[in-house]
């Protein structure tokens, strides 16, 4: 299943970046993406975690909110420097990490980047260590909902 996933995603991302239909080139762009699917098993490089298609399909609601997160962090750190007295106040934590995937892990440690005001400094199994520009935004990634999100699309 592995393997069928890898060879559709390839194949429609062709599809995306190439946009031609012609029955030659499709052809073609199929086979390009079995060859790559087959050398990359045989190279034994593909994860254990395999192919996370199922984060794809909910990464359609996590992203536009995600999106609304970033929007949200670049007013408050523009109003921070637009203000003459600022209230930066920097926090080093942690915070725990409820995932049970590394890809799902990595993704939350990414979102908390993304995040104007906030940066990953080090992911571990349990704890994923925070470096944020004010109280505020530390206060945002101790609430613990840019966690559960990702953990929804995680489908945990």
């Amino acid at each position: 299943m592995l393997k069928v996933g890898l060879v559709i995603f390839l194949f429609v991302l062709w599809l995306m970046l190439s946009g031609i239909f012609e029955p030659l080139l499709l052809f073609l762009g199929l086979l390009s993406s079995l060859s790559v699917a087959w050398l990359a098993h045989r190279m034994d490089v593909i994860d254990h975690e395999g192919f996370p298609i199922h984060f794809s399909l909910k990464a359609i609601t996590y992203w536009p909110w995600l999106i609304w997160e970033i929007l949200k962090a670049n007013v408050d750190i523009a109003l921070l420097v637009i203000k003459p007295n600022l209230e930066i106040s920097p926090v080093l934590f942690k915070s725990k990490v409820s995932q049970r995937s590394n890809v799902g892990a990595v993704t939350y440690a990414n979102s908390i980047t993304l995040t104007p005001g906030t940066i990953t400094l080090a992911l571990n199994d349990d704890s994923v260590e925070v470096h944020a520009l004010t109280v505020g935004a530390a206060d945002e990634v101790i609430s613990g909902r840019m966690d559960r999100r990702v953990c929804k699309m995680e489908g945990k």
